[in-house]
């Protein structure tokens, strides 16, 4: 940017007479004058460019603020349906960049197709026709006969149960005595008479909690079926069968926070149209839910407890480092993308920064790759694996001028301690891809509804949903294990396999 600075005219210097022939004599009080103005617009030009470039600098702050925020906003899972400009002109469809499909060759992958049934329920016999269909003649010659199969559902039919109760009374202290059949799901009478099944709901709460189906589609598809229902009559369904999960609920919690390894991450919610966070937390063969308004260190606590001394493997949420019993493994992944986003923007030397950590981290991935493919000995992998952390110490001794780098560089020197953990702890993953996996479930729902409308909803929320994460990650049927939890009298811990739940069976028995 160009300035133009006007300056006033300097006055004049007027000579003395001469005291000699071809010279001058300069008045010393005109040439400090002259000095002095000439000082004085130099300092005002001065004050004018410093005004000038901090006003630069604020707004180039600004730029990359703003475009850091838009980065931000396209990693975000994007909208259901895309939006044009606001323009009236539709949008032209986008070219395919390449064919849809598997790559031809030997790229192709494994050719699988659908395996023929074990089992066969019903043999149609399909005879040849009397006449050929090409030239209507009579003469054909049966060659072989080839099989088909086809797997179908049965006519969908509710099976309707009527519960004949015989209702009496002792005569020894008079109290009412009311029988329960072990398939039945609850013992109201009367209005409440008229239920649906525990399959019917294990299936509505599977739809809406896992599968992101609202009320009214579950309803909807019920009504198809034969099984007629309304929206608020299959909310009142699940919501009942979350407080029959209750305690199975409490006893994954217990699970999770006796587990070696807990990987956790969390993602926005909404209860009510308010902002809130749904959080999980996947230990062994076990996953809990939390939907909480906070996204600090105290829900977190609230649900491993704040003296977990298991590994935690997480990103670099600063609340996570809280857990100063635990051992932290930091995901690689994100530092990856950071660096990778980083090496997008940079200009020359700056990318020399994210070079070398992004080189750092993939060669504590591949000596993980070695040493559990067997081809590298312990002694070379103690000297590989000491020599990583040497490398950190080097990175984090460099003095980058760029901004971005010094934050980088910070970063990695507070996760110093969390970054190999993977290397020293078997069983440790390098990134928190298994709490990510489980977030994908609550982010369907969320695209599908958008969270929850009250505080009761969200609570039958995580409930149901970490009982049926936690029966798929054992390979459990849900639908069975929900339908047996709602066929008990009263409130039970699910057939699952909770970690420490043996231990503290075995205690209690002990005399």
């Amino acid at each position: 940017m160009s300035m133009s600075i006007s300056q006033e005219p300097a006055p004049a210097l007027q000579a003395t007479p001469a005291v000699a022939p071809g010279r001058q004599i300069v008045d010393p009080e005109r040439l400090v004058a002259l000095l002095s103005h000439q000082v004085a617009l130099d300092r005002e030009q001065i004050t004018r460019l410093e005004t000038e470039n901090q006003r630069l600098e604020e707004q180039v702050e600004r730029l990359k603020a703003r475009n850091e925020e838009l980065a931000r906003a396209a990693k975000r899972q994007a909208a259901p349906f895309s939006r044009t400009d606001g323009s009236a002109k539709e949008q032209q469809p986008r070219t395919p960049a390449r064919r849809a499909g598997r790559k031809p060759g030997e790229a192709y992958g494994t050719k699988a197709h659908r395996p023929q049934p074990e089992h066969i329920d019903r043999i149609v016999e399909v005879a040849l026709p009397e006449q050929c269909p090409q030239c209507e003649g009579s003469q054909i010659e049966l060659e072989r006969v080839a099989h088909q199969y086809q797997s179908e559902l049965p006519p969908m039919c509710p099976e309707l149960t009527r519960y004949d109760l015989s209702i009496g009374h002792c005569r020894e202290c008079g109290v009412r005595v009311q029988p329960r059949h072990p398939e039945q799901t609850s013992d109201a009478l009367g209005a409440a008479a008229s239920q649906i099944g525990p399959r019917a709901v294990a299936l509505a709460a599977l739809m809406n909690k896992q599968l992101g189906a609202s009320p009214g589609r579950v309803a909807e598809m019920f009504n198809q079926l034969g099984l007629e229902i309304t929206p608020g009559g299959v909310s009142q369904a699940i919501a009942r069968a979350g407080r029959r999960l209750e305690p199975t609920y409490e006893a994954l919690i217990e699970g999770v926070a006796q587990s070696p390894a807990v990987a956790a991450d969390e993602t926005g919610w909404r209860v009510g149209g308010r902002k809130a966070w749904l959080w999980d937390f996947v230990g062994e063969d076990v996953t809990v839910y939390r939907i909480a308004p906070s996204r600090g260190f105290e829900v977190a606590a609230g649900v491993l407890g704040e003296g977990f001394r298991g590994v935690l493997e997480r990103d670099g949420w600063a609340p996570y480092r809280r857990f100063s019993e635990a051992t932290h493994q930091s995901c690689l992944a994100h530092l990856l993308r950071r660096c990778r986003e980083l090496l997008a923007e940079a200009v020359a030397g700056g990318a020399r920064i994210p070079h070398a950590v992004r080189r750092l981290l993939r060669s504590a991935l591949a000596l993980r790759e070695e040493r559990d493919s067997g081809t590298l000995g312990s002694e070379e992998f103690t000297t590989r694996r000491g020599g990583l952390d040497e490398e950190v110490e080097r990175l984090l001794a460099r003095r980058p001028k760029v901004e971005a780098n010094r934050r980088l560089l910070k970063h990695l020197g507070r996760e110093r301690g969390a970054l190999f953990t993977f290397l020293d702890v078997a069983g440790v993953a390098a990134t928190n891809w298994r709490a990510e996996q489980g977030l994908r479930p609550g982010v369907i729902n969320r695209k599908s509804w958008g969270g929850n409308l009250t505080q009761r909803g969200a609570r039958t929320q995580q409930v149901i949903t970490s009982v049926l994460r936690s029966a798929s990650q054992q390979r459990r049927d849900p639908l069975a294990l929900l339908a047996d939890l709602l066929r008990n009298p009263a409130p039970s811990v699910a057939d699952l396999v909770i970690p420490g739940q043996a231990q503290a069976l075995a205690t209690a028995r002990a005399p």
